[in-house]
């Protein structure tokens, strides 16, 4: 019986492989997308009026102001990338030093960064890697890495059933090791680094300068008494990402620099 519900859900999963096969628009990249992005987007819509319901949000006319007309250059940036997008802006009085995109267009913004940020450049960038998540469907493809590394270790399970309850023990959690180590954790180093890539183009097409964006993680790294080494991490080191932004500044400086010239033109 435990086999037969393995194959069905094998058969389930290799279905989603074959129909959730996602290109992300910018870096071009090949991601599985398992789940539905209209049922991610309607979650993600649920969860986000809780939270407007359970958190603070600030009321500052002044802040909110700002927040909605960077948020109206980013989203411009991004064009039809974000399906489903219902794009909202909500600042939260809440003094981590924080932001957040969810699918459908959802953006939380945290009094604790706007308050961090030298200038408007060092803000866009972060909102603009926020929303870069959306856009590459992050979330989507973490999900299915969590199911077939789930599925994986049901595998396993069934292969290991004929061998001894300490052999079981051992092939599985080494099995965990391998999965978090080798395969979740690199998935998502490499999501903060594809999200920091595209986050510094939208910057730049939005007419925010792209120099600002390292300065952020400068900023970051200077605050931080001590850092998790990068293979125990989810995220890249805060050396990592301030060598590879500055990477992307010379490639993205025509782009802000025509950006500027044509809103120069438009006022």
């Amino acid at each position: 019986m435990k086999n037969k519900i393995y194959l069905i859900l094998l058969l389930s999963v290799i279905s989603g492989i074959f129909s959730g096969c996602y290109t992300v628009p910018e870096t071009g990249r090949h991601s599985l997308n398992i789940s539905s992005e209209g049922d991610m987007a309607t979650l993600s819509a649920q969860s986000f009026e809780e939270m407007k319901k359970t958190e603070k949000i600030n009321t500052d006319p002044v802040t909110n102001a700002r927040i909605q007309a960077l948020g109206k250059r980013i989203i411009a940036a991004v064009g039809n990338d974000v399906p489903y997008a219902n794009w909202e802006f909500v600042v939260f009085e809440n003094d981590e030093i924080n932001a957040f995109a969810m699918s459908g267009g959802k953006v939380g913004v945290y009094t604790g960064l706007i308050k961090f940020v030298d200038n408007e450049d060092q803000l866009s960038f972060v909102i603009g890697h926020e929303i870069a998540h959306v856009v590459a469907r992050h979330s989507n493809e973490r999900y299915s890495q969590q199911i077939i590394a789930q599925l994986g270790s049901m595998g396993l399970g069934v292969a290991m059933s004929g061998y001894s309850e300490a052999t079981q023990q051992i092939a599985m959690q080494a099995y965990g090791v391998g999965a978090q180590y080798g395969a979740l954790l690199p998935f998502s180093r490499s999501q903060e680094s594809e999200a920091d890539t595209i986050g510094i183009r939208y910057m730049a097409r939005a007419g925010y300068d792209p120099r600002e964006a390292p300065k952020v993680w400068e900023k970051m790294a200077a605050r931080s008494s001590g850092s998790v080494p990068e293979l125990l991490s989810t995220h890249p080191s805060d050396e990592s990402r301030i060598k590879n932004l500055k990477s992307l500044v010379n490639e993205n400086m025509p782009v802000y620099e025509a950006a500027k010239k044509k809103m120069a033109e438009t006022k």
